[in-house]
């Protein structure tokens, strides 16, 4: 009798849910939603099948908000309120407009440094063969607004048509502080105009902060220094601060959710005793890749997951078939090539790394990985599934 074969690998279903309001038990209503869902659609659930949460609902559910008055009183405490240096904040009205509403309402002058051409997720302030035809070299060269708007004129977001030089100039002035914009790149520049910093970029600001340290600063802040502690009860995340926030309404953020952990354990848990299965369960928020329009790298959180469980720790390990049938494999065809190929994967080693037969495989973290499957599965509009549920990730060829 022929065995027989899977015809599917990976799925990835997105999990409608009740809309999520803080107080809410959020590990019962993912266990439910899921539960429901593989009854009404006919699956059930496997081990090492994946249940992912997207860190807003999380945050919901927590009543992790703050108010733009707890930003001013942090910011003001922190830096006395004067004189302060805002550099390479990314443009975005929903995760960094917000921020710079609370940090610009405790001063009495923001310097706000812009990276160029692009801020650190990749949105474009001008091209680089526009700053190639003006003979600007970004690396060193600094630039005055007035030398900016000389040289580039008005540059309005490709998709969202937003001036963001304008918006935040704009929005500093409202904030009843007075503005200086520049554009540069060497952390250091921002020295020349004040001592006391805040630098708002994500990936990069342990080495930021470093180096103005290094060079005599005397306040260095990042965002994820802001709001680590509640303000007046309000919400706070001692790990990342403001990094990971959003806007929830003109006055408040959402910030990234805190010490969600025990939230992923005992939602494993519920689900092991409801079914018998060892499910993983990470927190997403923002997918880790790359538009090649727009050129913007998605990654706006300081992780792709703030919580998961232990099955879901380190990177994949797998042959690239591709590899197997073009080489080792070259003279087999059919069933034999088949065969050969799963014999191949059943005595696979533990770690891959630096085998040619893995050339070519994802070398990133799992979580980074399904991180952005789940972001790219549950869309950031109304499509109302912030539960993602993934089966068959860890499967292979050879798994029945």
């Amino acid at each position: 009798m022929k065995n027989h074969e899977r015809k599917v690998g990976t799925v990835s279903r997105g999990i409608r849910c009740p809309i999520i309001r803080e107080g809410d038990n959020l590990a019962e209503i993912v266990v439910n939603s899921v539960l429901e869902a593989a009854e009404d659609e006919g699956f059930s659930l496997r081990d090492r099948d994946v249940v992912a949460i997207t860190e807003s609902v999380v945050a919901r559910a927590q009543g992790n908000y703050a108010p733009v008055s707890a930003i001013a009183a942090d910011v003001k405490a922190k830096t006395g309120g004067d004189c302060v240096g805002v550099m390479f904040p990314i443009l975005s009205r929903n995760r960094f407009a917000i921020c710079l509403r609370g940090i610009a309402s405790a001063c009495r002058k923001i310097v706000l440094m812009l990276s160029y051409p692009s801020d650190e997720v990749g949105n474009s302030l001008v091209s680089l063969d526009r700053l190639d035809e003006a003979g600007v070299n970004p690396y060193s060269d600094v630039l005055t607004l007035e030398r900016y708007r000389e040289l580039f004129g008005a540059n309005p977001h490709e998709f969202t048509g937003v001036d963001y030089v304008q918006y935040y100039g704009d929005l500093i002035r409202e904030c009843g502080a007075e503005v200086e914009i520049i554009f540069a790149n060497r952390p250091k520049t921002i020295l020349n105009y004040t001592d006391t910093v805040i630098t708002c970029d994500i990936h990069t600001r342990k080495r930021t902060k470093r180096i103005l340290r290094d060079a005599g600063a005397r306040v260095v802040l990042g965002l994820d220094d802001i709001l680590t502690e509640s303000i007046n009860g309000c919400g706070f995340n001692s790990s990342y601060g403001l990094l990971g926030s959003n806007k929830a309404t003109e006055e408040t953020v959402k910030l990234f959710p805190q010490g969600c952990q025990p939230l992923v354990l005992d939602i494993q848990k519920r689900l092991l005793d409801a079914t018998g299965k060892c499910v993983e369960v990470m927190v997403y928020g923002d997918g880790a890749f790359k538009d090649p329009q727009g050129k913007i790298w998605e990654l706006a959180d300081p992780v792709v997951s703030p919580a998961f469980t232990d099955g879901l720790r380190g990177t994949p390990n797998e042959l690239k078939l591709k590899y197997l049938a073009d080489n080792d494999f070259a003279n087999l065809s059919g069933e034999a090539l088949r065969a050969a190929i799963s014999e191949s994967i059943k005595a696979k080693d533990a770690n891959l790394k630096g085998q040619m037969a893995s050339e070519g495989t994802t070398p990133r973290q799992l979580t980074d990985l399904i991180g952005s499957l789940c972001d790219l599965t549950s869309g950031s509009g109304d499509k109302g599934t912030p539960v993602v549920l993934i089966q068959g990730y860890f499967d292979n060829y050879t798994t029945a």
